[in-house]
């Protein structure tokens, strides 16, 4: 082996790096970005868990009660209602992931020595969220009961064989088993569509440069946008197809049954498919290569892995990195999804996610029909 010989070619390695600036940034910036995302997305610890707050009561009693459970740190009891149809119907858009219930009758059940009965909703459709306001609830009364059985003793001097306390009923909507299958399953089926449409139109327009049929394309008297949306629509049926495929094998294989109307379903996800789709194509516009195509996908694939929810809870994450979540189409098509499938809502209770899923998808075609413009020029 020749050492002269073999310093040449790593000289010119390094020339050809120097060269592909976009790709060494992203070589550079990528494992700090991830490094970053991955500390503070992968969490599985959960508190401020949103609650509605039913007081029947409504007494000092109750209200000390309501803020032990605030005080607690695992709750965020900040919606007050007033009948069991608007606990249905915040727990049905995602609003909050528990409510609590507490009777008429709570304070003078205390003042007489007797166990009072709350009860703990408990949205089940993310079983981690759900075990930790399980857990957190039953514990926070526990404590809460032994404060005010101390209390009693203390002022009475005597040791009744009865004092008063609280008894927390719980009840688990949509996954009473807390399966886990349940609440990964409907998230699978959109990764995976997600991943698979944005990497069948990212390599698009690339494949077009590398292989010089880009400058037969400039040449003909098509439009910019003409050209995006026609190579778009030929993937747009094949990721329909496989968003079918998907559905149909993760849910029958799994056992996971769609509880909702399968035909709206089915319709939203053609949306969604457009939006990934479109993704990719924005990928395309920007990438200089195959290789950097690639690079742009995984530093988008791999964030949106952890910041839509689809694993681990995004309540429990910081406020900055939530927010970087809502810049995810996944996030929602997420919601839709576990809507859907686990809850079998309709389509009133979706139509924010779906709005800004078609926003999305529109900006993000404008945007790639604008960008491929500026490349013909």
């Amino acid at each position: 082996m020749s050492l002269k010989r073999l310093l040449t070619i790593m000289k010119k390695e390094f020339i050809h790096i120097k060269r592909d600036k976009a790709s060494l940034v992203i070589a550079l910036l990528m494992p700090v970005v991830f490094v970053f995302i991955f500390g503070y997305a992968v969490n599985t610890d959960v508190d401020n868990i949103s609650m509605a707050v039913f007081d029947n009561d409504k007494t000092l009693e109750s209200r000390e009660y309501i803020d032990s459970l605030k005080n607690s740190n695992y709750f965020d009891p900040n919606i007050y209602v007033d009948n069991m149809e608007s606990i249905q119907n915040l727990i049905d858009t995602g609003t909050v992931k528990s409510a609590i219930i507490i009777p008429s009758g709570f304070s003078k059940h205390l003042k007489r020595n007797e166990k009072s009965q709350v009860q703990l909703i408990i949205d089940g459709t993310d079983p981690t969220i759900a075990r930790t306001a399980l857990q957190s609830g039953v514990l926070t009364t526990n404590m809460y009961s032994v404060e005010i059985s101390k209390d009693f003793i203390e002022k009475t001097g005597k040791n009744y064989l009865n004092t008063p306390g609280i008894d927390m009923r719980t009840k688990v909507w949509y996954n009473p088993n807390l399966e886990s299958s349940e609440f990964i399953i409907p998230g699978l089926i959109g990764l995976i569509m997600q991943n698979i449409t944005v990497m069948l139109t990212a390599f698009s327009l690339v494949r077009e440069r590398e292989k010089g049929t880009l400058e037969l394309l400039i040449v003909t008297p098509i439009k910019s946008s003409e050209l995006i949306i026609g190579k778009m629509i030929p993937y747009v049926l094949i990721g329909s197809v496989d968003f079918i495929i998907s559905l149909f094998f993760g849910t029958l294989w799994f056992g996971v049954p769609i509880k909702g109307n399968i035909l709206l379903l089915i319709l939203l996800g053609f949306g969604f498919v457009i939006c990934s789709l479109a993704i990719g194509m924005l990928i395309s516009t920007i990438a200089n290569n195959q290789a950097h195509a690639m690079q742009l996908t995984i530093l988008f694939i791999l964030p949106s892995v952890l910041l839509s929810g689809f694993m681990f809870p995004r309540e429990s994450m910081p406020l900055v990195v939530q927010l970087s979540g809502y810049f995810i189409p996944l996030t929602y098509f997420l919601n839709i999804l576990r809507g859907i499938i686990l809850k079998g809502v309709g389509f009133s209770y979706l139509i924010k996610d779906v709005v800004i899923l078609f926003i999305f998808g529109t900006v993000l075609l404008c945007i790639s029909s604008i960008k491929f413009k500026k490349k013909l020029d």
